[in-house]
C-alpha cells in the first residue's frame, strides 16, 4: 500500500525563487488498484508520481510504502526500493534505440544485485511474452514502432517483477489505435494484481482506470 500524508514539495529556480509543486498532499493508493492522475501541465501530478517512485523527496510529510517510512531513506536503499518494487514507463520511451530490445532489457537486471546473469535470459523471455514481443528479442529497437517502443519499455519496467508500476503520460506519444492496444496492457497487468498509477492529461485514458483524481496548483481537488 502506498500512503502519502501532508506531502510537500517545493523548487527553487529563477524568479519568482520558490514553486510550490506539490502542496499538503494526502492519498492513500491500495495493493491492485489502478489510478489515474490528471491535471494540467504544471499542476504537480508528475512531482507526484516521481516521489511515489522515490526518484525525488519531499520538502515535508510523510510517505510509507508496504508499511516502511520513506522519508529519510539513504540513497542505496531508495535505489533497492526502485529496484524491487517500482517498475517506470515514460512518456518518450526512454530506450536506447541504437541497441537491441535484448540488451534495453539487461540494463534493469544489472542494477539488480539479487539476480544472477544466468536467469537473464528467462526473466527477459517473460517480460516479453508479457507484452506480447517475444518474437522481436533481438530487434533494434530503432526499427520498431511507437507501439513496440512502448511495449518494450513496459516489458522492461516489469523485468524485475515489481508490484507497482507508475507511467507518465504513456500514450501520449502514440495514435489512438495503439494508445488503446497500452491501455489494455495496462488493465491485464492490474487485473494480474499490480498496482498501476497512470499520470495523464487525457481524459479518455483516465477514465479507463478504476479511480481518478487531479491535481491543480499542487493540491488534490477531485
Amino acid at each position: 500500500m502506498i500512503e502519502l500524508k501532508n506531502i510537500t514539495k517545493k523548487f527553487y529556480r529563477g524568479t519568482p525563487a520558490e514553486i510550490t509543486a506539490l502542496d499538503s498532499v494526502s492519498l492513500t493508493v491500495p495493493d491492485g488498484e489502478m489510478l489515474a492522475i490528471v491535471g494540467t501541465s504544471g499542476s504537480g501530478k508528475s512531482t507526484l508520481l516521481n516521489i511515489i517512485g522515490c526518484l525525488d523527496i519531499p520538502d515535508s510529510g510523510e510517505y510509507m510504502l508496504d508499511g516502511e517510512p520513506i522519508t529519510g531513506l539513504k540513497q542505496n536503499r531508495l535505489a533497492e526500493l526502485r529496484s524491487q518494487k517500482l517498475g517506470f514507463v515514460l512518456q518518450e520511451f526512454g530506450l536506447m534505440l541504437d541497441r537491441s530490445i535484448f540488451h534495453n532489457l539487461t540494463y534493469p537486471l544489472i542494477f539488480n544485485g539479487s539476480v544472477s546473469t544466468k536467469d537473464y535470459r528467462e526473466k527477459i523471455a517473460k517480460a516479453l511474452e508479457a507484452v506480447g514481443l517475444s518474437s522481436r528479442v533481438n530487434s533494434k529497437c530503432s526499427q520498431l514502432s511507437g507501439g513496440q517502443k512502448q511495449r518494450v519499455a513496459i516489458a522492461r519496467a516489469l523485468i524485475n517483477e515489481p508490484s507497482i508500476l507508475l507511467a507518465d503520460e504513456p500514450t501520449g506519444a502514440l495514435d489512438s489505435k495503439t494508445s488503446a492496444e497500452i491501455m489494455e496492457l495496462f488493465k491485464s497487468l492490474n487485473e494480474q494484481g499490480r498496482t498501476v498509477i497512470i499520470v495523464t492529461h487525457d481524459m479518455s485514458i483516465a477514465r479507463q482506470c478504476g479511480r481518478v483524481i487531479e491535481i491543480s496548483d499542487g493540491r488534490i481537488i477531485r
